[in-house]
């Protein structure tokens, strides 16, 4: 595991978290993380730690509640949020660490959230998500 500082787009929300050295992302075509379109990676709720800002995170919950996604209520970044498939990790924007969600993640796992884990009972990929850079 290893340390990383990360922070919403304005810089008012700043965190800390432990995530594996080796990161995998993933997305997820569920309503809310279709339109936010963030790649994700996965940490401990204990391996999350806001520095500053915590009064300012807007929490947002819908369906079951269960999820929690946190927004800087400043610059309107989607910062990370508390899994639903999982609700002892959270899922953690990689643009908040200062990571390219494009170049640092070209072929991404996308879960299957319309169709949620919770609700079927099996944990389904919907595809992958690839990105081309333009080499011109």
């Amino acid at each position: 595991m290893t340390k990383r500082e990360g922070a919403c787009h304005c810089g008012a929300v700043r965190f800390t978290v432990e995530l594996p050295v080796e990161l995998r992302g993933a997305r997820c075509d569920c309503s809310i993380c279709a339109m936010k379109g963030a790649v994700t990676v996965g940490t401990p709720l204990d391996g999350l730690t806001i520095v500053e800002g915590e009064d300012l995170l807007t929490l947002y919950q819908f369906n079951t509640g269960t999820a929690k996604h946190y927004f800087c209520s400043k610059c309107g970044s989607y910062t990370f949020h508390q899994r639903r498939s999982d609700p002892d990790t959270y899922g953690v924007n990689v643009a908040c660490l200062g990571l390219n969600p494009y170049h640092d993640f070209p072929d991404v796992a996308v879960v299957d959230g319309i169709n949620h884990s919770r609700d079927t009972g099996t944990m389904r990929m919907a595809g992958r998500l690839k990105f081309e850079p333009n080499l011109d």
